[in-house]
């Protein structure tokens, strides 16, 4: 996984432009930390504090927020978000075994981004498809009955293959 690294001084203008849009609006927290995750994928606290202190709050307010809503997150993120559902249905028809290729095929776990950052992987409980299942979400692709050999198919979908595992 990549280590946080701090932003380029064009990013850091950006995110300052955003804060100053929203300083002093009540209410503002949430939508300012919508557009300045939509500038940097994630919000470390480096860029916590920066809003924070830009918009006259306490830090723990801004991390409460981020921490609470599952929309914003403090890792950083792929390009692609492969989203692998592990409700029911899908466990039972072998969405473990195609979490297990997925990992191995990236070379990170659920909840890691892959070093060029094109890919993540998430698990989630259900996505309200369970008779398509198993289920596996790419971006806003649903890819349905997935089988283990078409794992790679649908990953190099995403990308030039550079992402997966060599050998």
């Amino acid at each position: 996984m990549p280590r946080e690294q701090e932003f380029e001084e064009k990013t850091w203008n950006e995110i300052d432009a955003v804060i100053s849009k929203y300083h002093g609006q009540p209410g503002a927290l949430i939508p300012a930390l919508e557009e300045v995750q939509e500038i940097t994928g994630y919000l470390p606290e480096s860029v916590q504090r920066r809003v924070a202190s830009g918009l006259e709050l306490p830090l723990s307010r801004v991390y409460g927020v981020v921490t609470f809503y599952s929309l914003f997150t403090m890792k950083p993120r792929g390009r692609h978000q492969i989203r692998v559902c592990m409700g029911t249905a899908c466990h039972v028809r072998g969405a473990a075994r195609n979490l297990e290729d997925i990992e191995k095929s990236l070379n990170i776990c659920a909840g890691e981004c892959t070093e060029d950052r094109n890919f993540s992987i998430e698990v989630v409980r259900c996505l309200g498809a369970c008779g398509l299942a198993p289920v596996l979400v790419v971006d806003e692709d649903i890819h349905r009955q997935v089988k283990q050999n078409s794992i790679t198919k649908i990953i190099k979908q995403y990308g030039n293959g550079n992402s997966l595992r060599k050998g």
